[in-house]
């Protein structure tokens, strides 16, 4: 069977395009290639696709405007420069979208829209109900409120966790690059291009190279971590040049030019995904390897009899990252007990936490239906998080 012939049936599709390819070097709108882009994402939707737009450039966009020879350096500046230059892109898609008669909606998403379950649920509605009125989300990140700590980071993360939210059958990324090569092309000229990704290892992580264009910010390494982030969750991608919006349609042709990371996993349901990339962690436990077996290959919850070391501040209901006695991240979940108590229950059996603490809010530290096995992830995605 074609490992690629399930991409002719993807349904909902995630697209996310850079500032490299939505621009001249100059930092101005390539608007030739942005009508083409349009073109390509309203034709899909024609065919009964849905489609959400992710897409960068504000920053970028602002900075062409504004006369700015390089990104600035503080916040606030940042933040203006996202300000004037949103609404100009914004501005741009209503105009070409409108062109096929398609109507469009801004979506602006902060970490704590991600972070926070109520949230996380109403962005998650508001989006499915757009899709519902074939109204097509354009999304970014709130670059104008959100602080350096809480941001999202790369819009190629943002992608990945828009994806999880929806729970697409695809995620596309348009950059500079035709996909992910055995080394840095620009430094190897004998680097090849690896059409097809099973798993996302320590080896394909060491071809990740740098940063990213000029007037952009992600490099390979965070499109390697939105390929983990959506294939460890049911969601194959694409990485694919930008350049020629028009190849966009060989994917659905069984055809796809660029790499494309394959997802062996089922989709996992909105609550999963969640949890395994929603809010940040606040703090990990180190399991034995009985308890890891138990986890891993009898999909057991976790018990504090597994757990021999604990790291991080949190309380009842924080996510917490599971790491095995090598440091191997193994899952994450939310705990049901608050650092100080599990430090007296941990390494003892369940039936000895009430004496222990005068109360037993469940025998598991952290329940099956509350955890999510990271594993295939290679041990090797840290994601967000706030342990001290």
């Amino acid at each position: 069977m074609n490992p690629l012939e399930h991409l002719q049936n993807a349904k909902r599709i995630v697209i996310k395009v850079g500032t490299s390819t939505l621009t001249h070097s100059t930092g101005k709108l390539n608007l030739n290639r942005m009508e083409q882009f349009v073109r390509q994402l309203v034709d899909l939707q024609n065919k009964g696709r849905e489609v959400v737009l992710v897409t960068s450039g504000a920053v970028g966009i602002g900075l062409g405007r504004l006369g700015f020879a390089e990104r600035p350096t503080s916040i606030v500046e940042r933040q203006a420069v996202a300000a004037v230059g949103q609404g100009l892109l914004m501005q741009v898609y209503e105009k070409l979208f409108s062109e096929y008669g398609q109507i469009v909606a801004q979506i602006l998403l902060t970490r704590n829209d991600i972070s926070d379950r109520k949230r996380y649920l109403n962005a998650r509605n508001t989006i499915l109900t757009l899709l519902k009125y074939q109204v097509t989300p354009i999304i970014n990140e709130n670059d104008t409120v959100a602080t350096e700590e809480l941001k999202i980071g790369e819009n190629d993360t943002l992608s990945a966790l828009v994806a999880g939210l929806i729970e697409a059958d695809l995620l596309i990324l348009l950059s500079d690059i035709n996909g992910l090569y055995t080394a840095d092309p620009k430094k190897e000229p004998d680097a090849t291009l690896i059409p097809i990704v099973n798993e996302i290892d320590a080896k394909i992580l060491k071809m990740a190279g740098g940063a990213g264009s000029e007037f952009g910010t992600g490099g390979m390494l965070t499109k390697l971590e939105a390929a983990k982030m959506a294939t460890a969750a049911g969601t194959t991608m694409i990485l694919m040049n930008g350049q020629n919006p028009a190849n966009i349609q060989n994917i659905f042709q069984g055809n796809p030019v660029g790499t494309v990371f394959l997802s062996t996993q089922p989709l996992v349901n909105s609550r999963k995904r969640w949890i395994a990339y929603g809010p940040l962690v606040s703090g990990d436990f180190v399991i034995d390897k009985g308890a890891e077996q138990a986890l891993l290959k009898q999909g057991t919850s976790l018990l504090p009899s597994g757990i021999i070391d604990l790291r991080g501040q949190f309380e009842e209901g924080d996510l917490i990252r599971i790491l095995s006695v090598n440091q191997i991240e193994l899952g994450r979940g939310l705990t049901n007990y608050g650092r100080d108590h599990l430090l007296k229950i941990k390494g003892k059996k369940s039936a000895e936490i009430e004496a222990i603490l005068g109360y037993k809010a469940a025998d598991e530290v952290i329940h099956r239906d509350n955890l999510v096995i990271t594993a295939s992830l290679g041990g090797e995605f840290n994601g967000n998080s706030k342990i001290c």
